[in-house]
């Protein structure tokens, strides 16, 4: 039970902080979801930050891991919103960009992910 409290909380505040960081206006010319992209590549690379610092410290608390992983980076993150935004730009006729987002959301999302021990050696 103490977990899912753990997972609940975090969730809340990386809900919360996507919700506001979306809110941050940016100018878009296209129709590629620049806000999605960068909220789902900063949570790549933060969960990548935490599996390094992880693997540079094995005493660190399961319960943290969860709030920091699955919540706080699950509630950031969003394959729902993702999904979503790449399925509207089909339906509406931008299958170019949407082919450009969904390639570019794995493989950046990858390399952000592989980022925190190149930087943090």
């Amino acid at each position: 039970m103490l977990n899912c409290l753990v997972v609940g909380l975090g969730g809340f505040i990386g809900a919360v902080l996507r919700y506001l960081i979306g809110l941050i206006p940016i100018k878009n010319p296209t129709s590629f979801p620049i806000n999605t992209f960068l909220i789902n590549i900063a949570g790549a690379f933060a969960i990548g930050c935490i599996a390094f610092a992880v693997s540079k410290n094995e005493n660190i608390d399961p319960k943290l891991l969860l709030f920091l992983k699955v919540g706080i980076c699950g509630g950031f993150t969003t394959f729902s919103t993702f999904s979503f935004e790449t399925a509207e730009l089909i339906k509406g006729g931008s299958e170019v960009t949407a082919v450009i987002y969904v390639v570019a959301s794995i493989a950046v999302g990858v390399l952000a992910v592989m980022l925190p021990p190149i930087i943090f050696k």
